[in-house]
C-alpha cells in the first residue's frame, strides 16, 4: 500500500483504483453524480482536540453508530464546486474561497465548527490533483462535493462534540439531458422552501430534501425544475430547488431576488459581477409571481435564466401553475443569457480573459 505524509495529510493510495482504459469508457458518458472517483478525504473535529487526523485516501463507506448524531437531528451541511481541465492540460477550480467562506457560514448557522478555510482548500486541491484523471475532456468537469456531518453518537439534543468533514468527487457531464435547452418550471402552490429566521441560506441537506416533494410534483406537471415563492405572502419568487433565478427585461436590466432565505450562489454572485461589467443595471429586489407573468404576457420580460454550480447558466423557457401556463420570450431563452453563459464558462476553463483572478490553478 502506497503511504506518504505531506504537513497535514497522510495519503493513501488506492490499490484498487479503476483502470485507465474502464475509466475511459465511463467517461464517455458520465452524467451528473452517477460514477466516482477512487479517492477521498476525511479529516475529524473533536471537542477539546479542534480539527486533527487529515487523510487522503481510498473512497470508501462510512461506518457510523445507530446513534450517530447527523441521522436523528440532521446536523449536516456541504458545497459543490468543480474542478476543470484546461486547454494546456493543467487543472483549475473556480472561485474555491467563496466556498470555503459559504461552507463556514453554513457551519455556524447549524451549530457546527468551522473549518480553516486554507485546511478546506488544501482538502479540494489534494483530492483534485490525485484524481486528475477522472475529470472529463469537452465540456465535462469533476464535481466535487465537500461535506461535513455530525458523527457522535449521543441522542441527547445539543450540538455534536465530533464531526466528520469528507471530500469526494464524480465525473459530470451536462446537469440537464439535452444539454443547453430551455427548461420547463413549476411554481409550487403548497409547499415552501425556506422561511425567514430558517435555514434557507446555508447548503444543509434538510433544505434539499424539503424540495423533493415538490419537485416530484414539478415531474408530474412535465416540468424540469420547481420554483418556490415566500413562506409569509407565497408572492415574491426566491429560487428553484437547486439554483438561483434571474430576470432579464427589455430595458437591459437584470432582477434577482434578494438575499435572506436563499442561497447565496457563487455562480449568482458571479453573474451579477459580469452583467454590471456588460453595463446592465442588475437589481436584487422582490420580483413577485404575478409581475413574472405579466412582465411575460406584455414583452417587459425578455429572458429568464437559472443558475448554479451544477447547471451553471441554464435558459427558462416555459411556466406551468395551477394558473395556467406562458412562456418568456420565444421559449428558447435569448442573447442574454447566452452571452453570460458564455462569458462564464469562459473564464471557468481558461478561455476568456480573468479580470477579477477568480479561476484558482492547481
Amino acid at each position: 500500500m502506497d503511504v506518504q505524509q505531506t504537513s497535514r495529510f497522510t495519503v493513501t493510495r488506492n490499490s484498487r483504483a479503476v483502470a485507465a482504459d474502464q475509466r475511459a469508457v465511463l467517461l464517455e458518458d458520465p452524467g451528473f453524480g452517477r460514477i466516482h472517483t477512487d479517492h477521498m478525504v476525511t479529516i475529524r473535529y473533536t471537542e477539546g482536540q479542534g480539527w486533527h487526523s487529515a487523510a487522503l485516501g481510498p473512497r470508501e463507506p462510512f461506518l457510523l453508530d445507530p446513534a450517530c448524531a447527523v441521522l436523528h437531528y440532521a446536523q449536516e451541511i456541504f458545497e459543490g464546486m468543480k474542478a476543470y481541465r484546461l486547454a494546456d492540460g493543467s487543472i483549475a477550480m473556480f472561485r474555491p474561497e467563496e466556498n470555503a467562506r459559504r461552507f463556514n457560514e453554513s457551519a455556524h448557522r447549524m451549530a457546527m465548527p468551522p473549518i480553516p478555510e486554507d485546511l478546506f482548500l488544501e482538502a479540494v486541491e489534494q483530492l483534485a490533483k490525485i484524481d486528475a484523471g477522472w475529470i472529463p475532456g469537452g465540456e465535462g468537469s469533476l464535481y466535487m462535493r465537500p461535506f461535513m456531518f455530525a458523527s457522535e453518537a449521543f441522542l441527547g439534543v445539543r450540538p455534536a462534540n465530533e464531526y466528520i468533514f469528507c471530500v469526494i468527487a464524480s465525473p459530470a457531464g451536462a446537469y440537464f439531458k439535452g444539454g443547453k435547452k430551455a427548461v420547463s418550471l413549476w411554481v409550487s402552490e403548497h409547499y415552501t422552501r425556506a422561511a425567514p429566521g430558517g435555514t434557507g441560506a446555508a447548503k444543509c441537506g434538510g433544505n434539499y430534501a424539503a424540495s423533493l416533494i415538490a419537485q416530484a410534483e414539478a415531474s408530474k406537471h412535465g416540468c424540469d425544475q420547481v420554483v418556490f415563492l415566500d413562506a409569509a405572502e407565497h408572492k415574491w419568487v426566491e429560487e428553484l430547488g437547486g439554483m438561483n433565478i434571474f430576470f432579464v427585461m427589455e430595458d437591459g436590466a437584470i432582477v434577482t431576488p434578494p438575499l435572506g432565505t436563499i442561497l447565496p450562489g457563487i455562480t449568482r454572485d458571479s453573474i451579477m459581477t459580469l452583467a454590471r461589467a456588460k453595463g446592465h443595471d442588475v437589481r436584487e429586489e422582490p420580483y413577485s409571481f404575478a409581475q413574472w407573468r405579466a412582465d411575460a404576457a406584455s414583452g417587459r420580460l425578455r429572458e429568464a435564466f437559472a443558475c448554479g454550480t451544477a447547471a451553471v447558466v441554464t435558459p427558462i423557457g416555459t411556466v406551468k401553475s395551477v394558473e395556467g401556463d406562458f412562456t418568456i420570450g420565444n421559449g428558447d431563452g435569448g442573447m442574454v443569457t447566452e452571452s453570460l453563459r458564455v462569458d462564464l464558462t469562459g473564464i471557468q476553463r481558461g478561455t476568456v480573459a480573468d479580470p477579477a483572478n477568480w479561476v484558482h490553478r492547481l
